[in-house]
């Protein structure tokens, strides 16, 4: 008895799941461990009003559990809201497996992993994310019909990296269009931070059309293989984001624009692939505004990916995936004007033109 009381009052001391700041209503948490595998995952499940919750599964080496939750929470609710504003009958959610993709990522890990995504029933359906490849999804295709970005040869719509890349770069640029008045990228100054499957293919988009192009990332080797491939200028310096450069493209990990970065920025434009940008999407939304800095809601221009994986469940053809990528360039200047004539932040003007939709819904389901 002694001891469940010092155990219970142990737990007192940390913020409890419902506490946590990125949660949001969720309206599933599910925590997922086999000793066998060594598997340690979540799966968050944000909202289905619209549709089942789909999004993609990431593998990270997470520095405790606690950051893990937080960071599935944020990707799952930004599911949401992507889904909602690209006219998607989706809902939002996320999985993330705890550990190095590299070394800890086995066939019986994945296919464990679909099994715990088979139990939910179709309510959450997974995608490739960060530290994924289509193969991977393949094995999870092995234990449940509950997963999209499967292999070309399976029926499925492949690797989602590239259109998510375009959908990218037509919201750059929109945004070019709104704040230098032309939309095209020729001789413009680009920062691309990142440059993994999406990265890469937008450095290729920009490259094609005339910018100039510097780019960062962790990985040694492939910062000079793509440097290399592209002719793109690579950043040497220590002090990434006082560069001087029109464009920043954050293409990594989120929450990049934040208390120690906003001052340093002297891009006039942001527009990246990057989940959760904002580390507070409220105060850092509003700083930039401040500083006359464009933000490109992450959750809009990346949706290229979620498009393409949709294909996969409502049967879309090629050109219809390509029509609704490029439509991200005219919603992505809706928000923008929409931002302007109200005097809110553009993260703002998108989330509520995405929170009304599945508003609109659930009251259509409520009254049914």
């Amino acid at each position: 008895m002694t001891a469940d009381l010092i155990n219970t009052n142990e737990l007192h001391k940390v913020d409890p799941v419902f506490g946590q700041v990125s949660f949001d209503g969720h309206e599933q948490v599910v925590f997922c461990n086999d000793k066998d595998t060594g598997l340690k995952a979540i799966i968050g499940i944000h909202n289905t009003v619209l549709g089942p919750a789909l999004g993609g599964t990431r593998m990270w080496k997470y520095s405790n559990e606690w950051e893990a939750l937080n960071d599935v929470l944020r990707l799952s609710r930004g599911m949401s809201f992507k889904s909602s504003i690209s006219g998607l009958n989706l809902g939002g959610g996320k999985a993330v497996i705890i550990g190095d993709a590299k070394t800890e990522k086995t066939p019986e890990l994945m296919r464990k992993f679909g099994e715990y995504v088979h139990s939910l029933s179709g309510k959450y359906i997974t995608a490739e994310d960060v530290g994924m490849e289509t193969k991977d999804m393949d094995t999870v295709r092995d234990v449940t019909p509950y997963v999209t970005g499967i292999s070309e040869s399976r029926g499925g719509s492949g690797n989602p990296s590239p259109i998510t890349a375009y959908g990218v770069f037509m919201g750059m640029k929109a945004a070019a269009k709104y704040k230098f008045g032309v939309d095209t990228l020729e001789g413009k100054k680009v920062l691309v931070q990142g440059i993994g499957h999406v990265g890469e293919v937008l450095v290729q988009h920009l490259t094609n059309e005339g910018a100039i192009v510097t780019i960062s990332d962790i990985n040694e080797g492939r910062l000079h293989d793509v440097g290399s491939k592209y002719g793109a200028k690579i950043f040497t310096g220590n002090d990434l984001y006082s560069l001087d450069v029109d464009i920043y493209a954050p293409c990594a990990l989120g929450a990049t624009i934040n208390d120690d970065t906003i001052s340093k920025i002297q891009a006039k434009v942001i527009a990246g692939a990057a989940n959760n940008q904002l580390a507070n999407e409220v105060v850092h939304g509003k700083l930039l505004k401040e500083k006359g800095i464009l933000y490109a809601p992450d959750f809009l221009i990346n949706a290229g990916g979620v498009i393409n994986v949709y294909s996969e469940l409502a049967n879309l053809t090629s050109a219809q995936v390509m029509e609704k990528t490029e439509n991200i360039y005219n919603t992505a200047m809706d928000i923008f004007n929409l931002s302007e004539a109200n005097n809110i932040t553009t993260h703002q003007a998108a989330l509520n033109i995405a929170q009304k939709r599945i508003d609109d819904r659930k009251k259509e389901l409520q009254n049914k």
